[in-house]
């Protein structure tokens, strides 16, 4: 993976930041390490504002930390395409689904008051179209023939929506003796469960993780077409499909549409 450019040293004085940047692994490569910051290139200004507002407020509760926002010497939270953030102490662990659907529904229970917000409706990226195909909110679909399968799979549900982090198994940050920690929280507005069968397919797909996963939590509502929309979302952000990613994905398609 390419890192992505420093931030400049405009956006370092913005933030008050008094050292050299450091590349921080994981993620895209785009984010840097800076004394007591974290610096990320931000993306909609709108959510980039909107995340920073709810985190900033959000309470401290019991099952989840996450890092808090740091405004810029003018109170803003974005300088020249650059947003920051207070470290948070941890690890990512792939190994760890369980605790990390369980990290993520403690997370959303504290969201599940929030209203939808309105750059959803606008965000227009290659996970925004895929997600937009999985709940059949848009038909172009890329010619891939593992997704023919999975959108002809789909049924209605009747789970209500929220908002929720829509990769988590990757930015949940394990640490000894403390609460699992959120990071990098990409919003949308789909039912808890989803983003919990997002996890589970990513840690069956890149990380070959037991498929008792799926049976352990079988409990959640309409877990089977959340696991089918899942998969559609992770497939559908490809711009290309070579056999040797179809081949990621292709046990584990097989095996939710045999149960779905």
């Amino acid at each position: 993976m390419t890192q992505s450019p420093a931030p400049p040293a405009s956006v370092l004085t913005a933030f008050g930041a008094t050292e050299a940047p450091v590349p921080l692994p994981g993620g895209q490569g785009s984010a840097w390490h800076s004394g007591e910051l974290v610096l990320k290139p931000t993306g909609l200004p709108q959510e980039t504002m909107w995340r920073a507002g709810v985190l900033r407020h959000l309470p401290e509760v019991p099952g989840f930390r996450v890092a808090r926002p740091v405004p810029s010497a003018d109170g803003s939270w974005a300088v020249h395409g650059w947003e920051a953030w207070q470290p948070i102490g941890g690890s990512p662990d792939p190994h760890r689904a369980d605790d990390v659907i369980r990290a993520g529904e403690a997370f959303h229970a504290a969201l599940k008051d929030l209203p939808r917000p309105r750059f959803l409706g606008v965000r227009d990226t290659p996970w925004a179209r895929a997600d937009r195909l999985a709940w059949q909110e848009t038909d172009r679909a890329p010619e891939f023939p593992l997704l023919k399968p999975l959108l002809a799979a789909r049924r209605p549900i009747s789970t209500p929506a929220q908002i929720v982090h829509g990769d988590l198994l990757g930015n949940v940050l394990f640490e000894p003796g403390r609460a699992p920690a959120i990071i990098d929280w990409p919003p949308y507005w789909r039912p808890i469960a989803w983003a919990s069968a997002i996890v589970a397919v990513d840690a069956l797909c890149r990380y070959e993780t037991d498929p008792a996963l799926l049976e352990r939590w079988s409990h959640l509502p309409d877990w089977r077409q959340l696991l089918v929309r899942a998969l559609i979302f992770r497939i559908a952000t490809h711009e290309t499909l070579d056999d040797a990613v179809a081949s990621e994905y292709r046990p584990v398609v097989d095996l939710v549409l045999d149960s779905a």
